[in-house]
Parts: structure tokens; sequence; C-alpha cells
């Protein structure tokens, strides 16, 4: 990846109760750019990753006619981990080998995006960790079967958004619980995803998603978006047209905060361990968006 630097500034951050400023930062690589640096924290070339693993499922809700599969790779730094999805398959099985010990230096410029995508969001959990000081607003996900805990993050997500009923919303990266939480409130939607395909009400998913993007008032994003260079693009589109970018990040939960003011309106972050993987409770962290007080 060339990295061009970009314009960083102090941003702060609204956390409904206590305001915290850190910065962010107006792109993708002029954030690599300051990573590299060193601006952000420790030199990213003393830091080494202690642990690299893949995480692999497929699901079936009950109730579901359609299941899916994931592929997570993991980078471990210190107690934080970074993630970035990947399509089912696509990593070799080098790659874990290829990453431990390595510094993040050294990972931030490894020829697979989802490996410089995971090691860049490990350095930055590592130094800004999901806390309130950092901007972060806990919310509980309560324990439950895959379906109920599916539910509760799509009523997190959603709530982030901030729309008069009858919007249209682009969603990259179909999930039907997200997609059955907007149809409850009203909401019109535009599914998409690079596989394409249909959605649990067999509606027919988009696969060109700047081109549907320009019919919708507001863009809910999967951060699986920034491994395969299509974040850039979505949030240079919102920050143009002014509409609201709400992303939903297992992958790069520690990066697409430093967006928040440069396209991106609001974050739901998830860092590993993910709500799929085990039926406990959990803590999803948001950024931005309308106060959770508000009751919506």
């Amino acid at each position: 990846m060339t990295a061009t630097s970009g314009t960083a500034r102090t941003a702060t951050v609204e956390t409904y109760e206590m305001y915290e400023t850190y910065e962010t930062c107006d792109s993708y690589d002029g954030l690599v750019a300051r990573v590299r640096a060193g601006e952000l924290g420790p030199d990213p070339a003393t830091q080494r990753i202690a642990v690299a693993f893949t995480t692999r499922q497929a699901v079936r809700h009950d109730g579901r006619g359609t299941g899916y599969r994931n592929e997570v790779l993991g980078l471990r730094l210190g107690r934080a981990v970074g993630s970035c999805a990947v399509e089912p398959g696509a990593l070799p099985d080098r790659t874990v080998e290829e990453c431990v010990g390595a510094s993040v230096a050294r990972l931030l410029e490894h020829p697979l995006p989802a490996v410089r995508v995971a090691a860049l969001d490990a350095y930055l959990m590592h130094v800004t960790p999901h806390t309130p000081r950092n901007g972060a607003w806990a919310v509980p996900l309560p324990a439950g079967t895959s379906l109920e805990k599916s539910r509760a993050r799509a009523k997190a997500v959603v709530a982030l958004l901030d729309l008069p009923a009858e919007a249209t919303v682009l969603v990259v990266g179909v999930v039907n619980s997200l997609l059955e939480e907007l149809r409850s409130r009203g909401l019109s939607y535009v599914p998409c995803d690079l596989k394409g395909g249909l959605t649990e009400w067999d509606e027919t998913v988009a696969t060109d998603a700047l081109t549907a993007a320009a019919r919708c008032d507001a863009l809910l994003v999967s951060g699986m978006t920034l491994g395969n260079d299509t974040f850039e693009p979505l949030r240079q589109h919102a920050l143009a047209q002014g509409k609201q970018l709400v992303m939903f990040a297992q992958t790069g939960s520690a990066v697409l905060p430093r967006f928040l003011g440069h396209g991106v309106s609001a974050v739901c972050a998830e860092p590993y361990p993910f709500f799929w993987l085990d039926g406990g409770p959990g803590t999803l962290h948001r950024y931005g968006g309308p106060s959770p007080e508000a009751g919506r």
C-alpha cells in the first residue's frame, strides 16, 4: 500500500456524559501514514504480534431460511486483538505463520489487505482501547441464542441512524437482522453485497454500492469494506453529499472511529470476541449518533 499523508485534526467526540478529544484523520492512507511515523503511539516497528489466528463459522439461525459463513483474521498485540473479515477460504494457510512475531510496521506493508487492516486495527486498539476516555459508550449485549444476540446487536446499530420514517438506507454487507430492524422502524433500504444474491425476503442484493448510494438518504456499512478497498469511496460520497454514514465494525473496530467528522457519523464497534462466538453477555461500543437516553 502506498501511503499518502492526510490532514489530521483533534476532534471533539460526544460520549453523552462527557467530552474527550483525540485525533482523527481525513483519509485511510493518511491514517496509515501517521501510524507508520509513530505519531499516534509507539513506533510500530517495536510492536510485535504475539498471536495470529483465524476464526471460521457457518450459521443458520432458527426460523431463518438462509445461512452464511464468516472467516476473520485476528492479530493480538498486548491485550488488544485486531480483526479483518475475509471471504471464506481467501486467506492462504501460511498467513498466520507470516504474522506471528512480525512487527506492526512490517505487517502494514504485507501484500494481503486483510493483514494490513488487522495489523492497523490491533495497533490502534492497543493505543486507543474502547473506553469512555477515548470516546466510546459501552452498550451491554445480553446473553441469548445466536438469533437473539444478532437482533440485539441490530437494534444497537440501527439506533445510530437519525432519520425520518420512510427514508432509504443503503446497507452494505447484508445482515438479515439489520434489515429486519430497519423494516420494523419504517425505513426502506437497498441491500448491497459483493456476492449479490437475495435477502431473506427475496429482495435482490445490489453489487455496486457506490451506484446504489446515489439513491439513498443514508449509509449503513460493514467494516469489511476496509478489507476490500470499498470504504474510502463510500466515505467520500457521504462526506460530499452530507449523508449519514454509520459503520458496524467487527473488522477495524478501532480504525473506523478515527474517521468521525470526516464522513463517518457514527460507529458501532465490536472487537473480538464477537457476539456469535458464545451465548453469554457481551459489550458493543458506540461512537457518535443519538444519545442512548433518547429512547431511539
